[in-house]
């Protein structure tokens, strides 16, 4: 989070009204000068983590919040998102009950700016497979969960990247065939509208520029006309909820 007073506390609880109360919260913050961080003081229990001070973007943050946390199973939520209702975690933790499941994700949706009730897209996540990626078809990264073992053994986000680092990191896990993933027909995260891969022709222009080179370093054939594509699946994914 940065300079997120408007909507952290939404974030924040979302996540304290969970009815599944095994939570460690750990909130990376690149050094706010509004009022984010007395927000969040006031959230915070005595097993969370708050850790504030500039950073190299998105993803160095997010792995700095993956050398804090001690959790066995681990997510991110971003400030301008929240969880769909206060049921999401413990669907989770349900289906990690089975030890032979190591990811486990869901689908998203798209809100207007500071009316989480004004739903207007369903994302429904393309299954994790060489295939999909390929494409350029991934999982919602919000409604991703992975067990520690899985960071361990694949690695952090790679910082180089600037929207696309989740994307690469799917590329290097499905190499890992050791790896069990499993698709939950719910909707985990509730987005809001905008973000970093959302932004303008020029952002749009480096995501999919980032995701060629993803998924090219991590030996998978693609092409532009490929991952472009995907846009003409996108265009009907305004899916009743």
């Amino acid at each position: 989070t940065y300079n997120r007073e408007h909507t952290i506390i939404r974030a924040l609880t979302s996540i304290r009204n969970q009815t599944y109360k095994n939570v460690q919260l750990v909130v990376v913050d690149g050094g706010s000068t509004d009022n984010t961080i007395d927000l969040i003081s006031g959230l915070m229990s005595s097993n969370d983590y708050l850790h504030s001070g500039p950073d190299n973007g998105i993803y160095d943050a997010l792995n700095k919040g993956l050398e804090l946390a001690s959790g066995d199973i681990l997510a991110f939520l971003h400030s301008d998102d929240l969880y769909f209702d206060e049921n999401v975690l413990s669907h989770v933790a349900d289906v990690f009950l089975d030890d032979d499941i190591d990811i486990v994700y869901g689908d998203v949706c798209f809100f207007t700016e500071m009316n989480e009730n004004h739903i207007y897209r369903r994302y429904k996540s393309d299954l994790l497979s060489f295939k999909n990626l390929s494409w350029g078809k991934m999982p919602a990264h919000p409604a991703i969960f992975c067990r520690r073992e899985v960071f361990e053994e694949v690695g952090q986000f790679k910082s180089d990247y600037k929207i696309a680092a989740d994307y690469e990191f799917l590329c290097r896990l499905v190499r890992r065939t050791n790896f069990k993933s499993q698709y939950v027909n719910k909707i985990f995260v509730k987005m809001q509208s905008g973000g970093a891969s959302k932004i303008g022709l020029k952002n749009t222009l480096l995501l999919n520029q980032e995701v060629y080179r993803a998924i090219k370093s991590n030996g998978i054939y693609t092409n532009y006309f490929m991952i472009l594509s995907k846009y003409l699946t996108k265009s009907i994914q305004f899916l009743k909820i």
